[in-house]
């Protein structure tokens, strides 16, 4: 007996909140199940990421973008970074109740066969794996579309590698200067 394929929608969100993550969401049973991907999806085999559970978002939140405000929950920018379709054999309401969901996406960066899969003991935390497969990538790295965000008050307190080069070679020019 085969099982039916079940096509559905994806997003992966680049979140710059208080740490930088990436939201990965599948459509399930009509609401976006929600993964919280500290450093993010990979494609390269047998990479575990965390996946942290957060709550469901509703379906409208799929091709979101835009800055969540201040004081507000998820506060920061948010940008999509991958989409697309996923597909899996039965179920995937069914597998992610059974806490492991074998999955194929089809996005422009995350594709292949990856699965979720819930860490014993752990309601909240899963593993994403990505699965030997030819979309499989040894040299893949993350990439983010978004420049980093700079700490604030950091800079000002310790001086940065950068600013002791330039400040030698500022002395450096300046004494030579002298000297001629």
């Amino acid at each position: 007996m085969s099982m039916k394929v079940v096509r559905k929608r994806f997003v992966v969100h680049e979140h710059h909140a208080r740490n930088l993550h990436f939201d990965l969401r599948l459509e399930i049973d009509g609401v976006l199940k929600s993964w919280a991907v500290p450093k993010g999806p990979s494609m390269r085999a047998a990479d575990k990421r965390l996946a942290i559970a957060v709550p469901d978002h509703s379906l409208s939140y799929i091709d979101y973008e835009g800055t969540i405000s201040e004081g507000s929950y998820g506060a920061g920018e948010v940008r999509v970074w991958d989409d697309g379709k996923y597909e899996t054999n039965g179920d995937p309401a069914k597998q992610y109740e059974a806490g492991k969901i074998v999955l194929t996406f089809f996005g422009l960066k995350l594709r292949g066969e990856f699965v979720l899969v819930r860490v014993y003991g752990k309601d909240d935390q899963w593993l994403l794996i990505k699965a030997h497969d030819h979309w499989t990538d040894p040299d893949w790295e993350l990439k983010t579309i978004l420049p980093p965000q700079q700490k604030q008050n950091k800079s000002r307190s310790r001086k940065t590698p950068a600013y002791h080069s330039i400040s030698s070679l500022l002395s450096r020019l300046s004494s030579r200067h002298r000297e001629a």
